[in-house]
């Protein structure tokens, strides 16, 4: 049982609407990676500044890779390499197993801070050319 039909002269009409709205491929591409770029400064910012500092090596470890475009998966790997910076992320034991030390959770909340952000990074001619296809 069909819930809704529809012409297959409208779908045509509607699909050179949209074919004519539609950026170039590769100039979606590229404002797609200008936009994560973007984004991904953006995220390595964030964390940075709210990386606790001792000697500061912590803060100036995080990196940014990408984006890597895969299919229909796009994503940037934002890491740090210091040994400790996932004890200063997620929580330890103190020395002697006595106690433990919480959490600062840097990467985490920066994360959900820059999803909640993210229509206001993405760049104008990514959103403009986004808009044709939808």
């Amino acid at each position: 049982m069909a819930f809704y039909t529809v012409d297959d002269d409208e779908f045509q009409a509607w699909a050179k609407e949209v074919q004519a709205k539609a950026a170039n491929p590769t100039q979606l591409k590229t404002e797609l990676q200008q936009s994560l770029k973007r984004v991904g400064v953006q995220a390595q910012r964030r964390v940075s500044n709210s990386t606790p500092v001792d000697t500061g090596n912590l803060r100036r470890g995080w990196n940014i890779d990408g984006p890597f475009i895969s299919g229909a998966v796009i994503s940037l790997q934002l890491y740090n390499g210091v040994e400790y910076a996932g004890f200063i992320e997620n929580g330890h034991r103190t020395r002697g197993g006595g106690g433990w030390v919480p959490g600062r959770f840097m990467l985490r909340d920066s994360i959900e801070a820059i999803s909640g952000e993210l229509p206001l990074l993405l760049t104008p001619g990514f959103m403009s050319a986004m808009e044709g296809l939808l």
